[in-house]
């Protein structure tokens, strides 16, 4: 059964987030609103994160694939292994294996293999590399992690010892490209992107409560294979169980369900499009391949207000009330700020990857905005800026109320250091991570200015000219370098993301390697 229907009232009162636990880190950006904040890590603060070291570092037999290598890692306490209760750390491999390893010592602690059951039809790539994409999701109650293999199937694994205890179900077609799970009561939501395996792009969604009887519902915005929903934080959604999704170049047509070049709001479980906002040059965006599909939406609180800021590949921030995302008109947001890409190029500039948010002791509420190359003429002025930025930087802005008329609005507060190519940050105790992935951004040759007659760079000249990660600690607050990795990671990174528990801090790169960071020993 597969249904696209259901009634469901945006919620618009004030909503109390209660938080995770820090000892845990189960999703992408830590929780379903892909926040990217730790809000009880108490171990690492400003004060001593300059003491960070490399802990350890483990190299797995993962055959990297086009640009994809492993996900995104992510963290279970109190886990239940055959050498005892530890603490695991996870990571799914291009090569459709998950690996668990030993936060404390770096140990392979269990790995299981993926069968394939079916093959692709079309040779992989970078665009469509064929192979397991998707950052699982912990589902700690069950003692389960969640992961879609290359074939498209949903499986559920025992968190201590990698048993299948869940499905396998078929969930997507093979070899779709999927981004980050989600998990919201009892159901696990997904996105795609770019129609590899000739899947449409949309959210996807199946209800895993019971084993016996899984209700797989899907959500489908365009009927030609475009507005793909490729921010890799994959589906947002809202404490009240309202989801959020920013769609690619594609047909913007509401009536016909048709969600290209725009941001949407669904009601959960039975995804019906209940908002959405479009920029009012959503035609200029799609033609010239500058879509808002580069990062999934951050959603966040700030007194009566629910927020939601999602940033495109054409370098523009737009900030919108979620409870009615564009107004009466679907066009007007709260907000739109340029911050890069005057060049108006599809490929290195821009916005990309997610947006994230923290909650100061003082109520002030942040938002950091990884942005790529040079700042636009346009952007607003910094009061703080840690030194010139060609490549890229996080931006960091508070946010205020509009003195005239009281709405909220996006104060800017600091610029970080130079960062080549920089991803999501992640947020705890006033100290904001972030990583210069070294990746080489370059998609295609010629100038990369009008998509149209060029060709797209191989796997192989996609892994040249590229510079290793670099792992740096900021104050949250100003931006401050208080700790930078150097030299001690090796490789580079394309589309990942950090993760933070019990004062530790997990990086992958394209090696397959996973490496972790900690304070140093007293």
């Amino acid at each position: 059964m597969r249904s696209r229907c259901a009634v469901f009232a945006l919620a618009s009162i004030l909503t109390v987030v209660i938080p995770l636990r820090s000892n845990d880190w189960p999703t992408f950006g830590h929780d379903p609103q892909r926040s990217g904040w730790a809000f009880d890590e108490d171990t690492i603060s400003v004060e001593n994160a300059g003491n960070l070291e490399l802990k350890w570092k483990i190299h797995f037999e993962n055959e990297a694939k086009s640009l994809t290598a492993l996900t995104a890692p992510l963290v279970a306490s109190k886990v239940t292994t055959a050498e005892g209760v530890k603490t695991l750390v996870y990571v799914a491999g291009s090569s459709d294996h998950m690996f668990a390893v030993d936060a404390a010592t770096g140990h392979l602690v269990w790995t299981h293999g993926f069968e394939t059951h079916a093959l692709p039809k079309d040779a992989g790539m970078w665009l469509c590399p064929n192979n397991l994409n998707d950052t699982p999701v912990i589902d700690k109650q069950a003692g389960l992690i969640y992961v879609i293999s290359a074939d498209g199937r949903l499986f559920g694994l025992d968190l201590g010892t990698g048993q299948v205890r869940f499905g396998p179900i078929q969930f997507v077609p093979p070899y779709s490209k999927v981004w980050s799970l989600n998990l919201f009561r009892g159901v696990i939501y997904t996105s795609i992107s770019q129609g590899c395996g000739g899947a449409q792009s949309g959210i996807y969604a199946m209800d895993v409560r019971h084993r016996r009887h899984p209700v797989i519902r899907d959500l489908l915005v365009s009927d030609r294979g475009g507005a793909g929903i490729w921010g890799r934080g994959g589906p947002v959604i809202s404490p009240k169980g309202i989801l959020f999704a920013a769609a690619g170049d594609g047909d913007f047509d509401p009536s016909q369900n048709h969600f290209g070049s725009s941001v949407f709001a669904a009601s959960l479980p039975n995804l019906r499009v209940e908002d959405y906002y479009a920029p009012n040059d959503f035609v200029h965006l799609t033609k010239y391949d500058l879509d808002l599909g580069s990062t999934s939406p951050g959603w966040f609180a700030d007194g009566d207000y629910h927020l939601a800021a999602v940033g495109g590949k054409g370098g523009t921030l737009y900030f919108m009330n979620a409870d009615s995302l564009g107004e009466k008109d679907h066009h007007t947001p709260l907000e739109v700020l340029r911050l890069s890409n005057d060049e108006e190029a599809y490929e290195e500039y821009g916005i990309w990857g997610s947006i994230s948010s923290w909650r100061a002791v003082d109520g002030t509420t942040w938002v950091y905005v990884p942005v790529w190359g040079e700042d636009s003429q346009k952007a607003p002025k910094f009061p703080l800026i840690n030194g010139p930025t060609p490549d890229g930087c996080v931006m960091a802005f508070k946010v205020g109320r509009d003195p005239a008329t009281h709405k909220p609005v996006l104060d800017p507060a600091w610029k970080s250091p130079d960062l080549n190519r920089a991803d999501p940050v992640v947020i705890a105790n006033g100290v904001v991570f972030a990583i210069s992935t070294g990746e080489n951004a370059k998609q295609t040759t010629g100038s990369n200015i009008i998509y149209s007659g060029q060709k797209a760079l191989s796997d192989a000249e996609r892994a040249t000219n590229t510079r290793h990660i670099v792992l740096y600690a900021l104050d949250a607050r100003t931006g401050k370098p208080l700790y930078s990795s150097g030299n001690a990671i090796t490789g580079w990174t394309h589309f990942s993301g950090l993760a933070l528990a019990n004062g530790q801090v997990f990086v992958v790169d394209h090696d397959s390697n996973l490496y972790c960071f900690g304070l140093k020993s007293k």
